[in-house]
């Protein structure tokens, strides 16, 4: 391609709402612009890019047997109504009615029409097992879209749906798709890790997700420091802790402790660990038609993880509490225990059950209770998973040591198991012909986020600095000064040569001052410059690498050999 007949619109300044690499980039190189909030057209650039990443995730779906297709994107919202999700996914859903007032949303996520798609049409094990994708655009009506192509409310995404017989076939297809899964980043030569999720909305077991490692990564992520373990922080866990702190000594009893309201306070008071305290978290949990006051009970040195406390309450949003809402119903904020059963709904984290000599509010102002032992609870109190790892925490599966990194979330795969085939009546006969619902998992794959998330690993401060595997362009070729004739007709065979070779070129052969070329060239990140300049005079090239940002001098008679062998 041509630079002067490329429509790629550079800026110098960046949109107002950037703050991303990604975002800022990528508007000022001209892959991206904004049409609306979250909304956003590909320019050529980007398109090339999209349409590597998809070529990639084509070929090791074909490799493992998973077929194509393309499902409407207007869905009914009478299969959402099947399957239950309707409230669940809430306001992101968006809805709208067509001229005969039939009820439609713009699919965020394509679970029941694929399930539409399969029922009635296989059933029998003997057609199974299936694995069908596609790659298309989705709609979610975030409430505060953001930070570019990483939250946009308009996106591109490869979601897969598998169908099974048995439980075994699903884990089997599961594995070959983390398998799948880790080859296409591998290809697209991007660090990641692959870690244990929570699966949200969608529902399901068995919740992986792959994360592309980048400082400025919305999920944290646990991970080991001898193992492969890692998990977002919503999911992580860790094992058992390798030092347990000396326990105070105290019969249990009722103690005077004015104006101790904060847990530092409470373990400066007694001079104890915090390990030995119990914090309470007072949240307000949200159901379809309700809402109620609910009581998180940690040990001191731990803090609350809201989405396990999600799950362990079943509930749609957890919001904060203010002291008044807690007086109301006779608690005294800064001294409640979980010894009172009676007023509010209480949680109690695992780590706590027949936890001894602890210290904890004795539901009065200014008193604590101290030995307490929480066996007294273990038949009256609900314990759950509710406390957020901490770095420097024992990894469940081995002896390491638990630490934190940021990730990106590009992909999401998880076990479905039976509960959308059960809601929407799927079924196909077993061997005794006996009607059973399909087992089903399901694989995602966010491919415009990618194109964010690889310029967020890839990048310094001139520009993007893209992969070989999704560079727009391999090449480069900057004529320094159009007016030279022997530049022009050097970078003319050269570049016809690097076409006929099947190179991916880009001729800049605008009539502009070389600074503004060679600023271009960094802000877009090819891999590859060839800058024909003064040197030439001297028999010699340059030749930019954009990874390293090194230049090198090349005899002319050698340039085309060394980029090939650079390829």
């Amino acid at each position: 391609m041509r630079r002067s007949r490329a429509f790629i619109p550079t800026m110098k300044e960046a949109p107002n709402d950037a703050s991303l690499p990604s975002h800022i980039f990528l508007a000022r190189a001209g892959f991206i612009s904004q049409v609306a909030a979250g909304l956003y057209n590909y320019m050529p650039l980007a398109k090339r890019v999209i349409r590597k990443i998809e070529n990639i995730i084509n070929e090791e779906m074909e490799a493992v047997g998973a077929q194509e297709v393309e499902l409407s994107f207007v869905t009914p919202v009478s299969l959402w109504m099947e399957s239950g999700r309707v409230e669940k996914f809430g306001k992101e859903l968006l809805r709208f009615k067509d001229r005969k007032e039939n009820l439609f949303v713009l699919g965020p996520t394509h679970e029941e029409m694929m399930v539409d798609l399969v029922r009635n049409r296989v059933t029998s094990y003997r057609n199974l097992p299936l694995n069908l994708y596609q790659i298309k655009t989705k709609f979610r009506d975030e409430a505060r879209p953001r930070f570019g192509l990483m939250r946009g409310r308009e996106f591109i995404m490869k979601d897969g749906y598998s169908f099974h017989a048995t439980i075994e076939d699903l884990d089997r297809e599961f594995d070959a798709m983390e398998r799948a899964y880790k080859k296409i980043l591998t290809r697209l030569g991007v660090d990641f890790r692959v870690v244990e999720a929570d699966s949200g909305a969608i529902g399901g077991s068995g919740s992986k997700e792959l994360m592309v490692l980048a400082d400025s990564g919305e999920d944290t992520i646990a991970v080991c420091s001898k193992c492969e373990y890692g998990a977002n922080i919503e999911a992580a866990k860790r094992g058992a802790r390798a030092v347990i702190p000396e326990a105070p000594e105290a019969n249990f009893n009722k103690f005077l402790t004015s104006n101790v309201k904060t847990i530092d306070e409470l373990a400066e008071f007694f001079k104890i660990d915090p390990y030995y305290t119990i914090k309470c978290i007072a949240k307000r949990v949200v159901y379809e038609d309700e809402s109620e006051i609910v009581l998180f009970f940690v040990r001191g040195c731990d803090n609350l993880q809201e989405v396990k406390a999600l799950n362990a309450t079943d509930a749609l949003d957890i919001v904060d509490v203010d002291e008044d809402e807690l007086r109301e119903i006779g608690l005294t904020p800064g001294f409640i225990g979980p010894l009172d059963q009676d007023k509010v709904k209480h949680v109690i984290d695992t780590d706590l059950k027949d936890a001894t000599n602890m210290i904890c509010g004795a539901n009065e102002q200014d008193y604590h209770f101290v030995g307490v032992a929480l066996g007294v609870l273990s038949d009256v109190a609900y314990f759950a998973e509710i406390a957020e790892v901490n770095e420097g925490d024992i990894c469940p599966n081995c002896d390491g040591v638990l630490s934190f990194t940021k990730g990106i979330e590009v992909g999401h795969i998880f076990k479905l198991g039976s509960a959308y085939s059960e809601a929407l009546k799927a079924e196909f006969l077993d061997e005794n012909g006996k009607p059973q619902p399909f087992i089903m998992g399901t694989y995602g794959m966010g491919v415009s986020r990618l194109v964010a998330a690889i310029v967020e690993q890839n990048h310094d401060k001139k520009g993007c600095r893209w992969t070989k595997a999704t560079a727009p362009y391999m090449v480069n070729i900057i004529i320094s000064n159009i007016k030279n004739e022997a530049q022009v007709e050097l970078g003319e065979k050269l570049y016809g040569q690097l076409q006929e070779s099947g190179v991916e070129v880009m001729l800049d052969d605008r009539k502009e001052r070389f600074g503004f070329k060679m600023k271009d060239a960094e802000l877009i990140g090819f891999p590859y410059t060839i800058i024909i300049g003064k040197e030439l005079a001297n028999g010699a090239v340059q030749i930019c690498d954009n990874q390293t940002t090194k230049k090198i001098l090349v005899p002319i008679d050698n340039i085309y050999a060394q980029i090939m062998e650079l390829l």
